[in-house]
């Protein structure tokens, strides 16, 4: 007997289920391969060329930097310039100085109606010691038997790699017509900076911060170039005797030496009214602590002979000649004689225009430092004018004047520059604003004695230099530019022209 229809009809519908449902599984099963050999294709063929264009890429880098190495010997052919702006953001503490600048301004700076009492400025001391000078003004010997004169070559304590630097962009159309004929090839860059001593308030400050204090703010400014000379306007002594008849009388720890040499810093004129401040006991000691500090002088000796004399360094195959002489002494008895320790007087100018005319025929760049004028002055005193021009007649190329603890303006006379005054620089801080501005002296200057000349302005703390920047910089700038003859003009940068 066959079963009723309705059950015929159910297991039909039951049969068509099971059909559907395999058919949705095999359709599901086909989709979901689909779906993974797609992404597996998509993978693979991606992956693979992702490979290749890293391939490629890198291919093509190491195709350009040989061809940057073939055109320009493995470096850049745009020079870098170093930030020597500032290492620190953080500004000296000056909460608890403002009685001190002025306790320092009454113990140690000059008077604010004269030049010290301890100066002489515009009267010539007379004393047998100045017929000593003249017996001892020769400076046949060259210099000091430092290891500059000795050995060129290891006389720079500067970066080796410097003597590939580029010439300033920044250098003057004389420097540019000098490199055109080849002259300019290579350059030195030479930074000069104001009166440094490390007394008093000062060493107050860096025995509580650091010797290195003063430097915080330089950066490797003066580690990677040429040469760096400063004013060092104080003996470096433990021991001498103070000089009684002096108002101000200066002394300053080794310690200083030593910081002052890590910073940079390769040289020092000691032509200044203070640098027998403890007696010639006291410079003696100088002397040595300077030589023990690698740290070349000028300007003052044993005797005569040495004091007149060049020191000679050699920077990039360029000799450069570094002299110093005074205009301003307390006495005539600290002029060098012939057989006693002294300065190299500038009151008669003969001996250190017979010795820069000797650099001359020796040296290929003539620089002289000079202590002269009239402190917190920034009008000259008609011996600036003049012996700046003795001494560019006589050969120098190029001359850095101080002593008045502000800035004073600059001169280009027959094609070389006079610097009248860098002002301080690592000094007490007194209450006239006019001490408190000072800048770098940056001199690029070629092998024919051709300099171009920058500034970069700062602010004499108490111990420390501190950058200035946009109005406060523009101003000092500006300032000099107010000092100097007409023709001379100095640009945003600090780029000194003169038409």
């Amino acid at each position: 007997m066959y079963p009723p229809r309705s059950q015929k009809n159910e297991g039909r519908k039951k049969a068509r289920k099971r059909k559907i449902g395999k058919a949705w599984i095999i359709t599901n099963l086909v989709l979901l391969l689909m779906i993974v050999g797609l992404f597996g294709y998509y993978y693979i063929f991606e992956h693979g060329k992702s490979s290749s264009l890293a391939e490629n890429a890198g291919l093509l880098q190491q195709e350009n930097k040989s061809k940057t190495d073939s055109a320009g010997g493995g470096q850049s052919s745009s020079p870098v310039r170093e930030n020597v702006t500032a290492v620190s953001n953080e500004q000296p503490d000056d909460s608890s100085n403002g009685d001190e600048h002025a306790a320092d301004d009454k113990t140690e700076q000059p008077s604010d109606t004269d030049t010290d009492t301890d100066t002489v400025t515009d009267s010539r001391p007379t004393t047998s010691s100045d017929t000593n000078a003249a017996e001892g003004k020769s400076s046949e010997s060259g210099s000091s038997s430092e290891k500059d004169e000795q050995s060129p070559d290891s006389s720079s304590n500067k970066d080796a790699s410097d003597s590939g630097k580029s010439t300033d962009p920044n250098e003057s159309e004389q420097v540019r017509k000098a490199a055109s004929d080849g002259t300019a090839s290579p350059t030195v860059t030479l930074h000069f900076v104001g009166d440094v001593q490390f007394s008093g308030k000062v060493e107050q400050r860096l025995e509580k911060n650091g010797f290195d204090f003063p430097y915080q703010y330089l950066g490797n400014l003066f580690r990677k170039d040429d040469l760096t000379i400063a004013n060092l306007e104080t003996p470096v002594t433990t021991a001498g005797v103070g000089a009684l008849n002096k108002t101000y009388v200066y002394k300053s720890s080794p310690k200083a030496l030593t910081a002052l040499a890590a910073a940079g810093i390769d040289a020092v004129n000691l032509a200044n009214n203070h640098i027998l401040d403890q007696g010639t006991d006291g410079l003696l000691d100088t002397l040595k602590y300077l030589k023990e500090n690698d740290i070349a002088y000028t300007g003052a000796g044993r005797n005569a002979k040495e004091a007149y004399a060049p020191h000679y360094f050699e920077r990039k195959g360029i000799k450069i000649a570094l002299l110093g002489a005074t205009r301003v002494m307390p006495e005539a008895n600290w002029n060098a004689g012939a057989k006693q320790p002294g300065v190299a007087g500038a009151y008669d100018s003969t001996a250190i225009v017979k010795s820069i005319r000797e650099a001359r025929k020796q040296a290929d760049l003539v620089i002289v430092i000079a202590h002269w004028g009239k402190e917190r002055a920034t009008a000259l005193e008609p011996h600036q004018t003049e012996l700046s021009h003795a001494f560019i007649d006589a050969g120098a190329d190029l001359v850095i004047g101080g002593h008045p603890h502000v800035l004073q303006g600059m001169e280009q006379y027959k094609g070389k520059w006079i610097a009248y005054s860098t002002g301080n620089f690592i000094f007490s801080k007194s209450t006239v604003p006019a001490t408190w501005d000072t800048a770098i002296f940056q001199a690029t200057c070629t092998r024919a004695g051709a300099c171009s000349m920058k500034l970069t302005p700062f602010r004499a703390e108490l111990g420390q230099p501190v950058p200035m920047k946009d109005a406060e910089a523009s101003k000092i700038l500006q300032g000099v530019v107010a000092m100097s003859p007409a023709n001379v003009s100095v640009g945003a940068d600090g780029t000194v022209t003169a038409r």
